[in-house]
């Protein structure tokens, strides 16, 4: 009996003490979201409200005191309380309508104990009402198509322009050299690209980052041969308010910092200064910099790419770079060939260069005659591709049709292959009859065997032409 007698003291005891914790805790919960500016409500497990906040009192026109204790239902007979404390699941971001007519996007979120019990339901109004809905939705779709717009733009001005797509070439060197290059773009190792002179370095430099988990963030491109050595530190690494005589005010931010979470492209990067060298090696191994004149430290997320026309071991040797700086970019090696290499790569890419040179420049040039394109296959293109490109520039401005001829492609390009410069020397009258004779044979068959048009491609009088054909025996 005695026992029976005290366990029933116990529990009331243990209700008597949940309770006033229970009390106690609405009245902090009060404290806490009473002044709180937006609509807030606690039910308890059973549906009944236990604290709601003046302002949603005031939203339900309300007064606290005819609200708290009662059950939600009474209050607010289309609330779904009784349904999320039933399914224990939020609701998040759900239209409701109350009975004084209002619409509003509300939350109900159930609070579990650690066994998965309800022991409160918590329910606030996102917004007060629809309109205010539409306007936030409104606003949002216009920041979102203000900073798309503005990352297009940041792209269209320190982006990388080009993908593999554009590097025209199916030769054995090219799918060799693309092939490394797309290997280079899985990895996040700093990249070096060696070729002579136009043979297009920086292509590959843009599709490598394309290409790349980097492809959204930025593409700086630098070269080094290009920007006096005094200034490169600057223009690398930046500097502070007041770190030199002229230094900007505020201070300028550096390349290096400027691409950070994208990639640099450093090109003619066998001119860098030997001192420059050694920082730039600081700036590789420990990921960080600090601008001229300051003290911060500038943790650096950024991949290097870069490309030299020059044989760096060689200058390794001559003591003009440094070791091993050497060896930190020569991670991912991509060899681009020359042209004369790939001269199977030349039909493609003169179509492809006719197509955008002319789009550029405003004339409807839409081909290149065989006899023309034989003498390109011929000839020898010290400048590489980018030769390639300002050659048939100078043709298409030259054509008078859609057709590029011979005669408007640059005499140092048509000569060569009518001269045997490596045979035996041969009198200089001899040589020009060989020219002549050839330039002559090739324009009467670009006229298609009309001497009038013939004689205007020449640049010559007819009866001119008339003689040096008789003299030459040209049928």
């Amino acid at each position: 009996m005695r026992e029976a007698t005290m366990g029933y003291l116990d529990n009331r005891l243990e209700g008597v003490v949940q309770n006033i914790f229970n009390q106690e805790l609405i009245r902090v919960l009060e404290t806490i979201f009473d002044p709180i500016p937006v609509p807030m409500i606690l039910v308890d497990k059973d549906g009944i409200i236990r604290m709601i906040n003046s302002v949603f009192a005031d939203y339900l026109q309300k007064e606290k005191a005819e609200v708290v204790g009662r059950h939600v239902v009474n209050v607010d007979k289309n609330t779904r309380f009784p349904y999320v404390l039933k399914t224990k699941k939020a609701e998040i971001a759900y239209k409701h309508r109350f009975e004084n007519g209002q619409t509003a996007i509300v939350h109900r979120i159930p609070v579990l104990d650690g066994e998965g019990e309800v022991l409160y339901g918590f329910g606030m109004l996102l917004f007060q009402n629809l309109e205010e809905f539409r306007t936030i939705i409104e606003k949002n779709k216009q920041l979102h198509s203000e900073l798309f717009h503005m990352k297009n733009q940041l792209k269209r001005i320190c982006g990388a322009k080009y993908n593999w797509d554009t590097i025209i070439g199916s030769s054995e060197k090219m799918i060799q050299a693309k092939f490394m290059g797309k290997k280079a773009a899985m990895t996040t190792s700093n990249v070096l690209l060696l070729g002579e002179s136009g043979t297009g370095k920086e292509l590959f430099a843009h599709a490598v980052h394309n290409d790349s988990g980097r492809g959204d963030y930025p593409f700086i491109r630098v070269n080094c041969a290009a920007i006096p050595s005094e200034l490169l530190e600057a223009e690398l690494f930046g500097y502070e308010e007041g770190a030199f005589t002229g230094a900007r005010k505020g201070g300028k931010i550096g390349k290096f910092e400027f691409a950070n979470g994208g990639t640099i492209f450093l090109d003619e990067i066998g001119d860098l200064p030997l001192d420059m060298q050694a920082k730039l090696l600081r700036v590789l191994q420990e990921r960080e910099l600090e601008r001229i004149g300051g003290n911060e430290t500038i943790q650096l997320d950024v991949r290097v790419i870069a490309a030299t026309n020059v044989d760096l071991q060689e200058k390794v040797a001559a003591g003009l770079f440094r070791e091993d700086l050497y060896y930190r970019l020569d991670v991912m090696t991509i060899s681009i060939p020359p042209l004369r290499e790939r001269m199977d790569d030349l039909p493609a890419l003169t179509e492809r260069f006719i197509e955008k040179l002319s789009e550029q420049i405003g004339k409807y040039v839409t081909q290149i005659a065989p006899s023309a394109l034989d003498i390109l296959m011929k000839y020898s293109w010290k400048g590489n591709v980018r030769e390639l490109e300002n050659i048939l520039e100078r043709a298409i401005n030259m054509a008078d049709g859609d057709t590029i001829l011979p005669s408007h492609l640059p005499f140092h390009v048509t000569s060569e292959q009518f001269t045997d410069i490596k045979g035996p020397t041969k009198p200089l009258k001899e040589l020009l009859e060989t020219v002549e004779k050839k330039a002559i044979m090739r324009a009467v068959e670009e006229a298609g065997g009309n001497r009038v048009q013939a004689a205007k491609l020449l640049g010559i009088g007819r009866s001119s032409l008339y003689e040096k054909m008789e003299k030459y025996q040209i049928q």
